[in-house]
């Protein structure tokens, strides 16, 4: 039997983004469908969250929560309560609102992001 589609159907590249947000040492790129914002974050050796994104989000701690999944690099966070622990390739991610991150290495972090995408790296 097969089943009858419930509605269309979407399909986007990251290739072609609906919006590219450069900061220093890396890049976020958005493509809104099916009624949110994934993001691709790339993110070059050297990166640090609160040395790049801070100045653009204007706050002590990264407050974007976020649900990610790793796709290659490895990426250390510190959490505002003590918490850390690195991140590598293969690995899905629920981060609360309240940490740094950075890049572990000489390979980029590359990240796909369900949930914090929408306003991450946003200029004002």
């Amino acid at each position: 039997m097969v089943a009858k589609s419930a509605g269309a159907v979407e399909l986007r590249e990251f290739g072609k983004p609906d919006d590219v947000r450069e900061f220093e040492n890396g890049r976020a790129e958005v493509v809104n469908m099916a009624g949110g914002a994934i993001g691709r974050l790339v993110l070059h050796p050297g990166w640090r969250w609160s040395n790049d994104v801070k100045p653009i989000a204007g706050t002590d701690w990264c407050e974007a929560p976020h649900f990610q999944y790793h796709v290659s690099g490895t990426l250390h966070v510190l959490m505002s309560d003590g918490r850390e622990f690195d991140v590598g390739p293969g690995a899905v991610s629920s981060l609360p609102q309240g940490h740094d991150a950075w890049v572990v290495g000489d390979d980029d972090v590359v990240l796909v992001d369900w949930y914090g995408a929408s306003e991450y790296a946003k200029q004002a």
